[in-house]
């Protein structure tokens, strides 16, 4: 019997295409340790999921420390692998030095401030979040002479650019750090240079991953970015309501897709070397996004209805930016994308039934 009977469906599809996916040296993580910061965050938690699943169909004995603020919310949240050897939660704040006393051979640090409004109404926690706990996971890495690393960063460092066509990895923009939202990209900026400042001093063999929008089974029903929301709208067949004209342009990436990229990022990829992850296929408008949510998810049931409150400020929107990532560098380790947009709503809205029911 299957020791993973409580998780959704749609998950556990996914969990086993990452498992079967040939672009991932699996092996490498036999008998290894993989510490986890935001364990019980979007992408950290499917990280876990992921290997605790690849010890179940491969027998890696792959151990798996997730650091955790709460260890009884994340015995809650991974209440369907209890079973399953190698989880180990550490209970700990990120801002605080850490402390390991068994070996570690791998780190993801995923751990981050992630909503929006935070990044206005708690710019100095953002801030700190970012940087003292880049820094004290780094030092982890450093101490424990980690086989490898990756930072978990975002495409918003990039900033907006007046580049056309497709964004490498070494092109940015505009960022003005005057602005209070600007907490959340330039302290994203600031640890990447903190991880290639202990890559060049120090040796630490971390890579980074900037990351465009993910999403997909895995959320949680709480979530209210934009993709939830325009979910939660085609349940409640109610209009999608835009608070900004939508003419922010970029990619997208389905949660599975994001998990094989990061596994083969920190197996495969380049010491000291950042990789932008995204399928840049998907390069779409929010509103466009919003008007194929309503026309594939929908059937036209629902219209798409743009009002920009006089407040916008306050909300924490990104500035309007079009972000088409170059994602070559990624594709040239193996990896590539396989789910397009239609199907990330898709088998995001059956995760959410399974959820509701």
């Amino acid at each position: 019997m299957s020791p993973f009977q409580q998780e959704s469906t749609i998950l556990l599809q996914d969990l086993d295409a990452i498992v079967r996916d040939d672009a991932i040296p699996w092996d490498e993580l036999r008998g290894k340790t993989v510490f986890v910061t935001g364990a019980t965050g979007l992408l950290g938690g499917l990280l876990v999921r992921a290997m605790l699943y690849a010890n179940h169909l491969g027998g890696y004995g792959t151990r798996i420390i997730a650091l955790v603020r709460d260890v009884e919310k994340a015995r809650e949240i991974f209440a369907a692998y209890t079973t399953c050897d190698g989880l180990l939660f550490l209970e700990g704040d990120i801002t605080k030095p850490l402390q390991v006393d068994q070996s570690i051979h791998y780190i993801f640090h995923a751990a981050s401030v992630t909503q929006s409004k935070s990044f206005v109404q708690s710019p100095v926690e953002t801030i700190q979040t970012t940087l003292w706990g880049t820094d004290n996971v780094l030092r982890l890495a450093k101490e424990h002479k980690a086989t490898s690393m990756v930072y978990l960063s975002t495409m918003e460092v990039y900033g907006v650019l007046e580049k056309q066509g497709q964004v490498g990895e070494e092109d940015f923009g505009y960022l003005d750090p005057m602005a209070v939202r600007s907490s959340y990209p330039e302290s994203k900026q600031a640890a990447e240079s903190l991880c290639s400042a202990y890559y060049h001093e120090y040796g630490v063999p971390v890579k980074t991953a900037r990351l465009t929008l993910t999403f997909g089974p895995g959320i949680a029903l709480t979530d209210n970015r934009v993709f939830a929301q325009f979910c939660e709208k085609v349940y409640q067949r109610q209009d999608i309501v835009l608070h900004t004209a939508g003419d922010t342009t970029r990619d997208y990436l389905y949660t599975a897709d994001a998990v094989t990229a990061l596994l083969t990022i920190l197996l495969r990829g380049g010491d000291g070397k950042a990789y932008n992850v995204a399928n840049s296929e998907t390069y779409i408008s929010i509103l466009d996004m919003a008007k194929l949510v309503a026309r594939e998810c929908a059937s036209d049931e629902i219209k798409v209805v743009v009002e920009i409150p006089e407040n916008v400020q306050t909300l924490g929107y990104a500035p309007v930016v079009k972000l088409n990532l170059d994602t070559r560098r990624l594709e040239a380790l193996g990896w590539k994308a396989r789910t397009d947009l239609p199907q990330m709503y898709q088998r995001l809205l059956a995760y959410l039934d399974e959820q509701k029911a």
